[in-house]
């Protein structure tokens, strides 16, 4: 995927993340496209390591593992902002 492409599933897949768990984060359009692009990331990494696939376009399991990621990493994030 080009740069393009994963500014794109980041706002896509960052919004998803949001969607399913809202709450007051710090930060707009640019934060969640971070935090899509992140997640994605971190979900294909995890579905490579435990087997199952890997982010490679905008189909229905790619989006999915993405969102997961994403909602990992908003949920990590929020912990540690608690903390502080």
């Amino acid at each position: 995927m080009g740069i393009v492409s994963w500014i794109i599933m980041g706002l896509i897949v960052g919004a998803l993340a949001k969607t399913i768990m809202p709450g007051k984060d710090p930060g707009g359009i640019i934060a969640t496209i971070l935090i899509g692009i992140a997640g994605a990331f971190i979900g294909g990494f995890i579905g490579s390591v435990i087997g199952i696939g890997t982010v490679t376009g905008f189909d229905l399991f790619s989006i999915i593992l993405a969102t997961g990621g994403a909602i990992l990493l908003l949920y990590l994030y929020r912990r540690m902002k608690r903390k502080r």
